[in-house]
């Protein structure tokens, strides 16, 4: 115990912390979006490893990694525009055409890559780009918060700063109260003049959009090569974030800190004489007792609620 508090309280695993909840925080804050517009996102994987891919191979034949950064969103967004198409014109089950598009991108990915590799496992071949890390000036000095806080890749503020623009779209802007009041009652907000289907199609491509950046740091931040599903799982782990945040935008981002923490906690364990397969299965283990007792709390919090209905008297 006194070996894991040395690796735990340290400045390193608080920056790792950071690091590691990067590209979740990305693919929640993009699950949050849909799912205020009553449209779910079980796509979130598949376009954060079409998006890994595409800014790998993008800013390998422009020579910019800025270039591949655009494309890696911009293919986020394409690939949540077909499973918009299909889900909301063709009505195809949201479930289903999510499931498709992980499929899709797990196979696809790899066709891809070997296409234009010749490699079937990694993108080494390929001179990809990486972008950069910054160093805040004045608080990379500041004794403990500086090596915290600075020096992280450029994707890690811009998905910190994502949290206050998504707050902010959502409960500042005309945008976000379509998007609420659709996912809220669709029957009323489309008698007031607002389009549902639109509203939900801008929902999910600003989702795509979100898990795009995520994809693009998964490859050209976290990594700085595409290798087959590199994506591992934290597309469901942000569905899972969202879900314990209650649909907010500051319970999203804590609970997507949480399960970074889980994350980073698995790589600070493998210092230790622990098994690796034990200390693999830490993020997702961590994933399913959040599960558990959000899903307690919700049933609770329901039943509360029907004993409460229960005991007020019924007006006459």
């Amino acid at each position: 115990m006194h070996s894991l508090l040395d690796v735990i309280l340290t400045t390193d695993f608080a920056f790792s912390v950071l690091r590691v909840m990067t590209p979740i925080l990305f693919a929640a804050l993009g699950a949050l979006i849909s799912n205020r517009a009553g449209i779910i996102n079980i796509g979130l994987e598949g376009i954060m490893l079409v998006s890994a891919l595409t800014g790998v191979v993008v800013s390998a034949y422009t020579h910019s990694a800025w270039v591949g950064l655009l494309a890696a969103a911009m293919g986020g967004t394409l690939i949540a525009g077909i499973l918009a198409f299909f889900t909301l014109q063709f009505k195809t089950h949201i479930i289903l055409g999510g499931i498709a598009i992980n499929l899709f991108a797990s196979g696809g990915t790899v066709f891809i890559l070997y296409l234009l590799s010749g490699d079937k496992g990694s993108s080494t071949s390929l001179p990809s780009k990486v972008l950069p890390s910054i160093d805040i000036p004045l608080i990379k000095d500041i004794p403990v918060l500086g090596p915290i806080l600075s020096g992280h890749h450029v994707l890690t503020y811009a998905a910190i700063l994502a949290v206050f623009v998504v707050y902010y779209l959502l409960n500042k802007t005309p945008l976000g109260l379509r998007i609420r009041s659709v996912g809220e009652n669709p029957h009323a907000a489309q008698s007031v003049g607002v389009s549902v289907m639109k509203t939900q199609y801008i929902a999910l491509l600003l989702s795509g959009f979100f898990a795009g950046l995520g994809g693009a740091y998964m490859s050209m931040g976290y990594l700085s090569m595409f290798s087959r599903d590199m994506t591992a799982g934290r597309g469901w782990i942000a569905l899972a974030a969202e879900a314990m945040g209650r649909g907010t935008t500051l319970g999203t981002s804590l609970t997507s800190l949480l399960f970074g923490a889980a994350d980073a906690l698995s790589n600070a364990l493998q210092v230790l004489k622990i098994p690796a397969e034990l200390i693999g299965t830490v993020p997702y283990i961590a994933t399913l007792v959040g599960l558990v007792v959000y899903a307690i709390n919700e049933t609770r919090r329901k039943n509360n609620k029907k004993l409460k209905s229960k005991s007020q008297p019924s007006a006459k």
